[in-house]
């Protein structure tokens, strides 16, 4: 049995503790300056008798219970290079939370910013997010208010790739698994499929807005002058049209209809939320929330933190969630045993490590989490050919015993060199690849701290669909570290300029070999990566057990949950 020899009080760890905090602050202060961004417009909500939307999406959810926000930085650095005013979320809030009882995928249209335009991450947001309600059987409830593309920044891959959208929203329906809308504003043009391929769409009178071409467009394609509640108005659609199914006078009847068309779905066995334990709203942890509270309004009361007494009365690990804001380093070069995150995360700190004499490098253990029987992979180290054969045996064994897997990254890759390339580590890392590929169990992957190059792709990485990935605030990922590449590219370009007889510059060659790496490593950053929606989202160290919690929970409901799939979706009469 492991026991830990980590000295949370070492000058060493204090410094590490002090950098994860500064990158914990501002994740934070990035998910808050998308609600404030969104606040500054609720003085024409207030005006139109509206809910700015991170009100609506508290209303909606269960007081008390559970919620796990998903891609709360999407877009950062997308819509500006400056650090300081881009604004993430990509234009949309989207989480898994319990409506009525029932954990369902949540989406609402951020309509405080740009009228609720769709960016371009928020279409890969939406994308990513529909998926992970189909692949968990996810009722998909979607509160709409947006103003479809931004014409004025109109991308044609957008357009396109934008189908898929509503493609998705179908496939949901024929999987037998609810698509339910609220309709708080407009619906225009491919927006109005977002209703139409709904199984149940409630409107607000006098707000909701849903057409193929709203009257500028109308009269400029066909000389036609109609008003908007003639052509796509609440009233008109619940009414002649048949789009909506109920008509709400406001915001909160809407809501609280759509609360009760959730109730009427068939049991799903969902997870009770336990008295909670957590930090406090200001105490860090605040990975179960909206990023933020937008100032005013009446729900002033989002989703808390998740305490840690939630998980069905499982055993606390032994050891404090705050080490592992002490665990990691600033910079992958320092080695860590990532034994010392297991115990700060399982059941009663207790593990069961799989061949620890071979291939110790890389670390395999069974435990449990929230009393869900788990298999880690870690790394200490590099992927050797002793480790990779380590990893596809344990990935193996645990689909035998149908145990989901959880991949904690924190490798620089597989292990290079001439006794590793002699030793077969081409064929061993294929084989480990091949054994992640093909897994029969959710995984759950969580970047710890570097993830470069193939060990990427062995430890489960975005390409390889697990179940769900998040990242910590130090996490890099990349090809290979910026130094590293830098030092490749120099190499060659010096032999290019020996074979033509050449001396190199120095000045130029530093100012090249400087290029590479700020390149490199300002798209490594976790901020920028999870930007890309390359993660399902950055959390706080210290939620990591509650994190895997939520979701080992949502696997396990999957799994046990049996839709009633149909050829088709729902289709409106």
């Amino acid at each position: 049995m492991f026991e830990s020899s980590f000295n949370p009080h070492s000058p060493q760890a204090q410094q590490r503790r002090d950098a994860m905090l500064a990158r914990v602050a501002q994740l934070r202060a990035l998910e808050h300056r998308a609600a404030q961004a969104s606040a500054q417009s609720k003085p024409v909500f207030d005006k139109r008798g509206q809910l700015l939307p991170r009100e609506r999406v508290a209303l909606l959810l269960d007081p008390g219970a559970p919620y796990l926000p998903l891609c709360s930085l999407a877009g950062f650095l997308q819509d500006s290079k400056d650090p300081d005013k881009s604004v993430p979320g990509g234009g949309m809030v989207a989480g898994i939370g319990f409506i009525a009882g029932v954990r369902c995928m949540v989406v609402a249209s951020d309509s405080g910013i740009e009228a609720g335009a769709i960016q371009p991450r928020g279409l890969e947001k939406i994308l990513r997010v529909q998926d992970m309600a189909l692949e968990n059987k996810l009722p998909f409830i979607h509160l709409v208010e947006s103003a479809g593309a931004n014409l004025m920044k109109y991308q044609v891959e957008g357009f396109v790739l934008g189908g898929a959208l509503f493609r998705n929203l179908a496939r949901h329906s024929a999987a037998g698994l609810p698509v339910i809308t609220v309709q708080h504003g407009s619906g225009t043009a491919g927006g109005a499929y977002m209703p139409g391929l709904s199984d149940v769409v409630v409107m607000v009178r006098g707000r909701s807005r849903a057409f193929l071409a709203g009257p500028p467009l109308l009269m400029a394609a066909t000389g036609e002058v109609a008003t908007e509640e003639e052509l796509g108005g609440a009233q008109m659609h619940t009414g002649v049209s048949g789009l909506g199914e109920y008509l709400a006078e406001d915001d909160r009847q809407a809501l609280g209809l759509a609360r009760a068309v959730v109730g009427q779905l068939a049991a799903r066995a969902p997870t009770p939320a336990l008295p909670q334990r957590g930090r406090g709203p200001d105490g860090g942890g605040g990975v179960f929330h909206l990023g933020g509270q937008a100032s005013g309004g009446g729900a002033s009361s989002l989703p808390p933190p998740l305490g840690a007494g939630w998980g069905g009365g499982a055993p606390d690990p032994h050891f404090p969630a705050e080490d592992l804001l002490a665990l990691m380093p600033a910079h992958h070069r320092e080695p860590v045993d990532m034994r010392e995150v297991m115990l700060r995360i399982t059941d009663a700190s207790e593990l069961l490590e799989f061949k620890p004499l071979y291939g110790a490098a890389t670390v395999c253990a069974q435990a449990r989490i929230g009393g869900h029987a788990v298999g880690i992979i870690g790394n200490n180290g590099p992927i050797d050919v002793a480790g990779a054969n380590k990893a596809t045996h344990f990935i193996q064994w645990m689909c035998q015993l149908g145990h989901p897997i959880i991949y904690l990254q924190n490798t620089t890759g597989y292990m290079v060199g001439k006794d590793s390339e002699q030793g077969g580590m081409i064929k061993h890392g294929s084989k480990m690849i091949q054994a992640v590929t093909n897994a029969t169990v959710p995984q759950i992957t969580l970047q710890c701290g570097a993830s470069f190059g193939a060990g990427n792709y062995g430890m489960c990485g975005r390409g390889y669909a697990p179940r769900f990935l998040f990242s910590w605030p130090n996490a890099r990922t990349a090809v290979m570290g910026g130094e590293q590449a830098a030092r490749t590219m120099q190499i060659v370009a010096e032999a290019g300029m020996a074979r033509k007889g050449i001396t190199p510059d120095p000045a130029q060659m530093q100012a090249q070999f400087d290029q590479i790496v700020n390149v490199f490593e300002s798209q490594a950053d976790a901020f920028y990566t999870s930007g890309l929606v390359l993660d399902d989202g950055v959390i706080d160290p210290r939620d990591t057990r509650a994190v895997l919690r939520f979701c080992l929970d949502t696997c396990a409901e999957a799994a046990a949950h049996q839709p009633r799939p149909m050829q088709f979706g729902v289709a409106r009469m």
